[in-house]
Formats: C-alpha cells, structure tokens, sequence
C-alpha cells in the first residue's frame, strides 16, 4: 500500500549536478528537489544523485540523506576513510545542520523545541507519525524567520535526524510545510509545486584535517 499512489518519478535534469565543493576526501553537493538521494527499487527509480555522481567519481559513497522532496546539501565521502569519520560525526552528532522551512498559517511562539518520538506508520509507509510508546527520540529546534498572510517562514534545527522529522514535527504543531504530499492538507499542498523543504546549512569537521568546515546552499523559494 502506498501513501501517494499517483506519484510519477520525473527526477530534474537541469542542473544535472550541482558541486558546492570537492577535495580528495569529500564532495558538497546541492540536491534538487525531486531527485532521490539513492536508487529506489523500481527500474524508472535508478536516477538518482548517487548514481549521477558515481558516473564521474565511482568511489563517492552516499554518507547521508534527504528525503527526494527536500532540496539542499548533501555531503558524500571518496574514500574508506573518510565515509567512516563523517559517519561517526553523524552518529555522535557532531554536525551542525539548519533547514530552511515555509510552513502554512502562523506559529504562536518564534521560537521552541519539538519532542516527539517518532515511528513509522506502516499501513502508510512511507509515512512516519508521532508514537509516544514504540517512537524513536526526535528533537527540533525552530524559530521564525518571517511571516505573510498566511505562511511562516522557519529556520529549523534538527538534533536527532529521523526519516521525515522535520515534516512531521512541523504537522504537529499543525502547520504543515506548503507543497508537501504526504503530510499537508489540500491548502497547504496547494500552495507550492514542491515541498518547500530546503537543507541550507551544514557545518562538520574535514575528515581528513579536524578543521571545521561550512556550506551553504542559498533557500531556492526564500
């Protein structure tokens, strides 16, 4: 059973990459949205940044992941080493990541903290919800950046990194970011071709140096 059954796969081919930054251990790339970070299991689902990358660097290895709606930085390793110091970063949250988020309606505080373990819905799947007693721990920090009418415009900070953390925090507060089609209702879909869902910002030590490093990947829809 699907939760999105009409989906169509139809990646972006331009940029066809799009390289923030590339030394001998790493390559910094900014992931369109609509383009899945790894191969789906149906053959019109192989076109993916992994394999797009891999053409022209077989070693790149996929460190972590944004769900194929989000946009934004991505982070691979070229080497053994490097995809092992990266991860542990991740596992030990060492990294620093910001999203960049519009959401529909108008939150009652600027600022907060999410905590809300969450598991998959599996009737649903690929959807997650909120399960207070089988739930996984998951933390978002948030705070308004700027509002409209009737969107807010969230930098989002995740300290736990889930599978649809940042969505599913932000529909139980009960704003739903604009465009998403698993967890928005129809006006907030409405409101944007695509899931305005964007990694911004990612911060970590090189792999191989131990000196801080940073990226930035400008909000397209900011």
């Amino acid at each position: 059973m699907s939760a999105n059954p009409e989906f169509v796969y139809a990646p972006p081919m331009s940029p066809y990459l799009e390289v923030i930054y590339r030394d001998d251990d790493i390559i910094v790339l900014n992931k369109p949205s609509g383009l899945l970070t790894v191969p789906g299991r149906l053959t019109e689902h192989q076109d993916c940044l992994q394999h797009r990358v891999q053409r022209v660097l077989p070693n790149a290895t996929i460190v972590h992941r944004l769900d194929m709606a989000t946009s934004g930085i991505i982070i691979m390793a070229l080497n053994k080493a490097s995809h092992v110091a990266i991860s542990r970063q991740f596992e030990q949250r060492q990294t620093e990541k910001l999203y960049i988020a519009r959401v529909f309606g108008h939150l009652q505080q600027t600022h907060g903290e999410i905590d809300l373990p969450l598991i998959c819905d599996w009737p649903n799947r690929p959807k997650q919800m909120v399960c207070h007693q089988r739930g996984k721990k998951a933390i978002t920090h948030y705070r308004l950046l700027s509002s409209d009418a009737c969107t807010s415009l969230l930098e989002l900070k995740p300290i736990t990194g889930r599978s649809h953390q940042l969505r599913v925090h932000m529909l139980s507060l009960g704003h739903p970011i604009l465009g998403d089609r698993l967890y928005a209702h129809p006006k907030a879909l409405a409101m944007s071709k695509r899931l305005q869902l964007h990694s911004q910002f990612y911060a970590l030590s090189h792999p191989s140096t131990g000196q801080r490093i940073e990226f930035i990947a400008p909000c397209p829809f900011d």
